[in-house]
């Protein structure tokens, strides 16, 4: 289902939104930090050429960022080096929920910085990601329900245990680490618009809460204007922001567990939604049988991912035929063991 964004350029006024800010658009914050890491090598733009009916689709490829396997490595680790520089990490406890990448970004983030990380799971996530956490240093306690109740758990711990919450979402009076966190994300931003030869006419992004997208697209609205068509591609399970846009207003959502588990959430964050309303020219939502449906021919061009990761080519192909004239942006934000 593909929804036109009424908002465009004027985005959504409405008191749910009110104080909250804008994704930021400074790239060179967060890539003047990262230089200093030793694991900080550009992420490749792939050329498909075409692709999905469209002329000449690319790909960021960020299934080896940093060694952590997804775009998430330049979140949360990024805010624990910037707490790190302001003397505030060494010693403190960064708790968050994760379904996947972002637990590893703060354990990989707290175990650079001499800090704790606690991480909690839903009993839904493969304990072998699980090891893959304590593998960083970090403490991973289990939730019985969904994902939002591991983010309710890690809440009440940071409020009784004197913890640091470091979430990927933000809500009404928690706004600066996702603000932070999201800023980190402008570095792939950042490096596929200096490598691609020219501005895109269309980009797909894929969306969870909405951080990636919402930096991206914040950050590609600066450098490329008006031009590019920027669509942003939910789960049907977790149609958070379409619903929202559709509203006018935040709206909280439900639905089935997807197959496509990062993206796999009900609550948009309000700097995304605040950013997307503004920045994306439409929003659409996919089925699991169309997520699945890009696995396989995107590991037949050696981009093997996830449901998550390809669902932004999912979108694409979901679509009527762009034609020739199209030059496609994507993000593959993970890899396959993600």
């Amino acid at each position: 289902m593909l929804f036109e964004n009424p908002f465009l350029k004027t985005g959504l006024a409405d008191d749910s939104l009110k104080g909250i800010p804008a994704p930021s658009v400074d790239a060179d914050a967060p890539r003047n930090l990262l230089k200093r890491c030793p694991e900080a090598g550009e992420t490749p733009l792939v050329a498909l050429g075409a692709f999905a009916g469209a002329g000449e689709v690319f790909v960021k490829d960020e299934r080896a960022r940093m060694g952590l396997g997804s775009f998430k490595a330049l979140g949360a680790a990024y805010v624990i080096a910037c707490e790190a520089g302001r003397g505030r990490a060494a010693g403190k406890t960064f708790v968050c929920a994760s379904a996947g990448n972002h637990g590893l970004s703060v354990a990989a983030g707290a175990s650079a910085f001499k800090a704790k990380a606690v991480i909690y799971l839903s009993r839904a996530v493969p304990e072998a990601f699980a090891a893959r956490l304590r593998g960083w240093g970090a403490e991973v306690r289990r939730v019985d329900g969904s994902y939002e109740d591991s983010m309710a758990a890690a809440a009440e711990a940071a409020a009784k245990e004197g913890f640091k919450l470091l979430s990927d979402s933000s809500w009404q009076g928690y706004t600066a680490y996702p603000h932070r966190l999201m800023e980190g994300y402008l570095v792939m931003a950042a490096e596929a618009v200096e490598q691609m030869p020219e501005p895109p006419t269309h980009i797909f992004l894929q969306a969870g809460v909405g951080g990636l997208a919402a930096a991206c697209a914040a950050y590609f609205r600066k450098v490329w204007g008006d031009g590019p068509r920027i669509v942003v591609v939910e789960p049907e399970a977790a149609p958070a922001l379409i619903e929202s846009v559709k509203a006018g207003r935040f709206v909280s959502t439900s639905g089935p567990e997807s197959c496509m588990g990062r993206l796999d959430c009900k609550d948009a964050s309000l700097i995304a939604l605040k950013g997307l309303a503004r920045d994306a020219s439409a929003f659409m939502t996919i089925s699991e049988a169309e997520a699945l449906s890009v696995l396989k021919p995107l590991e037949n061009l050696d981009l093997k991912t996830t449901p998550s990761g390809g669902a932004a080519l999912a979108g694409l192909l979901s679509l009527p035929q762009l034609g020739q004239e199209a030059r496609v942006l994507c993000i593959v934000s993970e890899g396959p063991e993600a």
